[in-house]
């Protein structure tokens, strides 16, 4: 086998037999999306390890307190999801698993961007939303590759220049944070879309105040009508 799907509301661990199977790519241990269960499982066993050749590991909608140590082995995981479950950190290892490109941690507990991330430079998505983040730390601009980032829900009262310097975002979500401006590099992030819907960038239940004129004059023109949309002008 190399795509296992393990279901049940009683869930509460991993069963053993699970990591004698060395060829396993997929593992599966969240309820369907549409059903709002949650599972039990607390912990995720070191032993998870054995599975080296894992690339996509879903658990979702459990109860996840620690990630463990172990984890930075899987060299093959490209799809991470972790959203849904009582995180309020991660473990340095992560930063090992390189050729990582999505990773899901909305709605844990987590009040920092864990530094671990900011050393997975094939990430392409990130979604932190709803946790109860304030900062994020300039070592973000390492995520060279990153196209999306969704970082709604948090506590946020400002963000870094450096994420201007995410060139390649095609997508980022602040809303319902506490934002009051943005970078005056912010309209450098040339590469979202401020099209008629504004569906990649999104700054709803901020309190945000009139961008200075950097913002407007350094991207297209796309942004200065966005606000001027968003404050009713």
């Amino acid at each position: 086998k190399k795509k296992l799907k393990i279901s049940g509301r009683e869930l509460a661990s991993v069963p053993v037999q699970v990591f004698g199977l060395d060829q396993l790519q997929v593992l599966e241990m969240s309820p369907e999306r549409e059903s709002c269960l949650r599972y039990r499982m607390e912990l995720l066993p070191p032993e998870i390890s054995c599975l080296r050749n894992l690339t996509c590991l879903y658990v979702d909608s459990n109860n996840l307190k620690k990630i463990p140590a172990e984890i930075g082995t899987l060299s093959h995981l490209e799809r991470l999801t972790l959203s849904n479950n009582s995180l309020s950190s991660l473990p340095p290892e992560m930063g090992a698993l390189q050729r990582l490109h999505s990773l899901h941690l909305a709605n844990n507990s987590l009040t920092e961007l864990p530094a671990p991330l900011c050393q997975l430079r094939s990430l392409t998505f990130l979604d932190v939303s709803d946790n109860k983040i304030g900062a994020i730390p300039s070592s973000i601009r390492h995520l060279e590759k990153l196209e999306t980032l969704l970082l709604l829900f948090n506590s946020l009262e400002s963000l870094p220049e450096d994420v201007c310097l995410l060139r390649n975002l095609h997508t980022l979500w602040l809303g319902n944070n506490h934002l009051r401006s943005l970078p005056a590099s912010f309209g450098e992030l040339v590469n979202l879309d401020w099209g008629c819907n504004y569906c990649s960038c999104n700054f709803e239940g901020n309190p945000l105040e009139s961008p200075p004129p950097e913002v407007c004059s350094r991207g297209p023109e796309e942004i200065r009508d966005y606000f001027l949309s968003f404050h009713g002008a």
